[in-house]
């Protein structure tokens, strides 16, 4: 919107009267509100911000904080803008590596740097550099809120003086010797890489599923806790862990039964303080002579756990904590018909002399028929013990402090879908009838669809977490939030069933098959993206649908990109536990002031080897749409909300101009 010729007339004036007083309490003068206005007519004129797009991280911390701390190779490509063919590639290697990793790299170079003064004086003109070079796209003021504050007058000193003016030339080469012979070069060092790893990436967005295979989903959210500006649509992944945090016994069980499948055990017990041990100590007992060999770890690349006993004791673990969650999952179904989970019952139907199963009038063999736990004649009744093991993972999880305060972040900066600039984000699918039309749900006897479907989810979620069981829906959220990690019309999931039975116990691969829903087969076709765009509002010449959840397949050919650019599928394989099904080990999307580009990684190597040989992840990047023209902050959802701000302003000033208004002296 143009507002610099339009002429504010004192009937919209008084129309807006109310408001204007208001904000003339923050703007009670002609300076104050012309000041104001000149500010956010620059603000808006500045190249929009970066933002990130990342999906499906599955607790690889190491790759993700590298990611981050690179920003999925834009620095490496700053530093390449800044200094051209003045640094060679290997000088530029270690430049980058001293920024990503600054505390580190600085250990290692002090041991081996035999100048240490002139490494200090060299390095600290080129971090400048760099650090003039990604804050130029930002107002002064946005840059200073970002400063360390021990450092922040000469950081600033340092970034805006024009250093081509002899005197200013010696007054900050003053500053840089003094920060050296104050032996305070490590900090500012560190304080000027942390600086230019922020300013690099303005925004993260997380397409969900933080959690789960990797080892360190609680060291990512050590990060998200005091990162300065990202959001995250929900995964069913995460759904599971809120649930567990809620103090729902089926999603607590799942989540055991994960950590012990990938031999995860510390992210609960070293991460979360979750005790464990007595479901160890009743599965050494119950399985003392079963081998467990369906339970054994699933195997990751890169990963082994070559302690015998260690791995014994998590297959036992497993199948305990699996049994414990098909009892709890059977209980909630019979209660819950509206899930229409009933093919989901599937302990009643083993004879355990004979060791099949009949799944709609077939029999299948068993693999493994030994269930000491099991009363044929109540199958799903959890024994003494099974019961006082779940309560104690429940009082657990409930007290656990740090699992409370990163789930509450996840709430706080995250919901089911986000609309940003023109892109519609969620983790998983929007339900479709086969003919491409929203699918409708019905919940709580109201039928659902598209954006009223997420919503109505969304806050299902947060009244299981936030609110006592009392009333039916609090009592039905505190069900349904398990039913969202696997229930068919569930938009964080969408298949037909999720298997993980048959998986573990029959050999018909058929019967491991779960079939997707139709958004998955229809998300190709630019009318079907074009229907959900419209039903979500999202507006704009260039807008697109972004999401994750089920992995891009790139070595079978599958191509991210779909619907003819209308959608981006950027869950390419975070997680270890993918890399050899996807051939990579993950995307970034980046959308900056020129446009969208794809960042394909390979598989990260180590912080170690980073830190040490400067290994960086190789990527490779895609463009995937160019604007005709550099996008500027005026051109986003923010900037457009400044340009409001402005109209306001200029007619709080026309108010001050014309009397309607009086100024209001400042002491």
């Amino acid at each position: 919107m143009n507002t610099q010729n339009r002429t504010i007339t004192p009937e919209m004036i008084q129309e807006d009267m109310r408001y204007l007083q208001l904000l003339s309490r923050s703007f009670p003068t002609i300076a104050a509100a012309s000041t104001e206005i000149i500010n956010l007519e620059a603000i808006v004129n500045l190249p929009k911000g970066t933002e990130h797009f990342l999906a499906d991280l599955h607790g690889e911390y190491e790759a993700f904080q590298h990611v981050l701390r690179n920003a999925s190779g834009a620095i490496k490509r700053k530093v390449k803008e800044v200094f051209g063919d003045v640094l060679n590639e290997q000088e530029r290697k270690e430049l980058c590596t001293l920024i990503y990793y600054p505390e580190q790299k600085l250990h290692l170079v002090k041991a081996a740097e035999a100048d240490l003064d002139s490494w200090y004086l060299t390095t600290l003109n080129q971090l400048v550099a760099v650090c003039q070079n990604v804050s130029s796209k930002y107002t002064r003021s946005k840059v200073r809120k970002s400063l360390p504050k021990e450092f922040s007058y000469i950081i600033q000193e340092l970034l805006h003086e024009n250093t081509m003016l002899p005197n200013k030339q010696a007054y900050t080469e003053v500053i840089i010797d003094t920060i050296i012979s104050t032996r305070r070069a490590d900090a500012f060092i560190t304080a000027l890489c942390n600086l230019i790893q922020r300013l690099t990436i303005d925004t993260l967005h997380i397409l969900g599923d933080i959690f789960d295979r990797g080892h360190g989903p609680h060291h990512i959210m050590d990060i998200l806790c005091n990162y300065h500006n990202w959001d995250i649509q929900w995964g069913n992944h995460d759904i599971l862990w809120m649930g567990a945090a809620a103090g729902n016994d089926i999603c607590i069980a799942n989540v055991v039964r994960f950590v012990t499948r990938f031999g995860n055990t510390g992210v609960l017990e070293d991460g979360y303080g979750i005790n464990l041990l007595p479901l160890a100590t009743f599965a050494m007992e119950t399985y003392a002579d079963d081998p467990c060999a369906l339970f054994g770890l699933r195997p990751v690349p890169g990963e082994t756990i070559s302690n015998p006993k260690t791995l014994r004791l998590l297959a036992q673990m497993h199948k305990a904590i699996s049994i414990i969650q098909f009892k709890l999952e059977a209980q909630t179904i019979c209660r819950r018909p509206e899930f229409d989970m009933d093919d989901r019952l599937l302990l009643h139907r083993i004879d355990h002399e004979r060791g099949i199963i009949t799944i709609n009038g077939q029999e299948y063999p068993m693999k493994d028929c030994h269930f000491p736990t099991i009363d044929p004649r109540n199958p799903y009744k959890l024994t003494d013990e099974e019961k006082e093991i779940v309560s104690k993972l429940h009082r657990s999880f409930l007290g656990s402090e740090k699992l409370q305060k990163h789930i509450r972040f996840i709430f706080r900066n995250g919901c089911m879908y986000t609309v940003t600039n023109s892109n519609l984000l969620f983790h998983a699918s929007i339900p479709l009838n086969a003919d491409g039309s929203l699918r409708e749900i019905e919940i709580l006897g109201k039928k659902y669809k598209g954006k009223a479907l997420l919503e109505k989810v969304g806050h299902l979620i947060r009244t299981a977490y936030f609110e006592d069981a009392k009333t039916e829906e609090q009592l039905f959220a505190k069900d349904y939030i398990w039913y969202l990690w696997c229930g068919k019309d569930s938009p964080a999931f969408d298949k037909e069933k999720m298997a993980t039975f048959e998986r573990y116990f029959l050999d018909d691969k058929e019967l491991h098959r779960e079939t997707k829903g139709y958004y998955y087969t229809l998300r190709d076709n630019e009318e079907v993206c074009d229907m959900i765009l419209d039903e979500f509002g999202v507006a704009g010449e260039h807008r697109h649908i972004i999401n994750g959840h089920v992995p891009v397949k790139t070595l079978k050919g599958e191509n991210p990109i779909k619907a003819n650019g209308k959608l981006m599928v950027i869950d390419g394989g975070f997680s270890k536990a993918y890399h050899l099904e996807t051939g990579i080990a993950g995307y970034t999307l980046e959308y900056h002031s020129r446009g969208f580009q794809l960042v394909q990684h390979e598989p990260f190597t180590s912080m170690q080897k980073a830190i040490e040989e400067g290994q960086d992840i190789k990527s490779t990047t895609q463009i995937v749409e160019l604007s005709s023209q550099r996008l500027m902050v005026k051109d986003t959802d923010k900037g457009r909300e400044l340009i409001k701000q402005i109209e306001d302003l200029k007619k709080l000033l026309a108010a001050y101009r014309i009397g309607m208004i009086k100024e209001r002296v400042v002491y």
